[in-house]
């Protein structure tokens, strides 16, 4: 049995049959309800089971939604769930890392930027400590280098070729009571060193490190304390009096600086 056309209501043959949108339909009667465009079923668009052209199809408008205390409640309640469901990812995915983040170029420039602002921020903070309270300069550089530098200068008891042989402490405290020019003799032989330490005034000396006494005729001294009435003997070596202690005698010339 044939059925009807869902347009004009007339018998559809099999021959002019056009089946769309649930419905049968004469090849002619296939039509935009708006413009009367014959449509085929490559180029319709069916809304609500009509056929529309492209051009007319009907545009669908959303329609503001009143804030009543039931819309209100889900809001609220939809809410309260994508909460709960935040927190049990995040419960889930905490222990787990960081997730790998593609190293771009431009990453690499924020991180190099970063790195720049990290070291000038760094430096400024150091200048600032080694400065002092004061704004005079002390004696931390001279420690800084010596760290930097990689390689701790050995004190010169660790240094065979600079050690003195020692003598008595009272020679040196006569001679200097005499004002007269000390001097140190040593037997010669094979590795044998000899130092003459040369006359004049006394020069005054400030210690940059704490330095322990390893023979009788030295002086054990602290990190800022003044030496007085200091003479050279060698490149290594001076002589003179701890001006806390009052103490007299050797000393490593790499320990202390010239007031």
């Amino acid at each position: 049995m044939n059925p009807n056309c869902a347009r004009c209501g007339k018998i559809v043959y099999p021959t002019e049959k056009v089946n769309c949108l649930d419905k049968f339909w004469h090849k002619a009667c296939f039509h935009c309800e708006t413009c009367k465009m014959t449509l085929n079923m490559k180029n319709y668009k069916g809304y609500e089971k009509k056929p529309y052209c492209n051009a007319h199809y009907p545009k669908q408008s959303f329609t503001m939604v009143a804030d009543t205390p039931e819309n209100l409640r889900l809001k609220q309640q939809s809410e309260l769930q994508s909460q709960v469901r935040y927190k049990e990812e995040f419960e889930k995915n905490k222990g787990k890392g960081f997730s790998v983040v593609a190293d771009t170029p431009e990453l690499q420039r924020i991180k190099k930027t970063q790195d720049q602002i990290s070291n000038i921020k760094y430096h400024e903070e150091f200048e600032k400590s080694r400065m002092g309270p004061s704004g005079v300069e002390g004696v931390e550089p001279d420690r800084r280098d010596v760290q930097d530098s990689g390689s701790y200068r050995r004190p010169p008891e660790q240094q065979p070729q600079l050690h003195h042989i020692p003598t008595s402490a009272p020679v040196y405290q006569q001679q200097q009571q005499q004002q007269a020019t000390p001097s140190y003799g040593v037997p010669s032989g094979p590795g044998s060193v000899q130092r003459s330490a040369p006359g004049g005034g006394g020069k005054r000396y400030r210690a940059v490190y704490d330095y322990s006494a390893a023979d009788e005729d030295e002086v054990s001294f602290q990190d800022g304390d003044t030496i007085v009435n200091v003479q050279q003997i060698d490149d290594g070596w001076m002589y003179g009096t701890v001006e806390r202690t009052g103490d007299t005698g050797m000393l490593p010339a790499n320990y202390v600086e010239a007031i």
